[in-house]
């Protein structure tokens, strides 16, 4: 997590249960303007799905699942 987030989250934290819940529906209304469908990648994410799609996968198929535990 940034140093902003936990800033932020350190800031919510202090404030009433119900300015806490504020907080977090203006946060919520953020994060879906700016990505309503959840698709765009934060950059540690985007640097997991690089490093597994480069990673060596074996295809299901190419497995004889027949032979596994003989």
């Amino acid at each position: 997590m940034s140093e902003t987030a936990m800033n932020a989250a350190r800031m919510i934290d202090m404030l009433p249960d119900s300015d806490q819940h504020l907080a977090y529906e203006l946060i919520k209304k953020l994060v879906l303007a700016w990505d309503p469908d959840f698709t765009k990648l934060t950059p540690e994410e985007a640097k997991l799905l690089n490093e597994a799609e480069n990673d060596e996968f074996v295809d299901a198929e190419d497995i004889d699942w027949s032979q596994i535990g003989a």
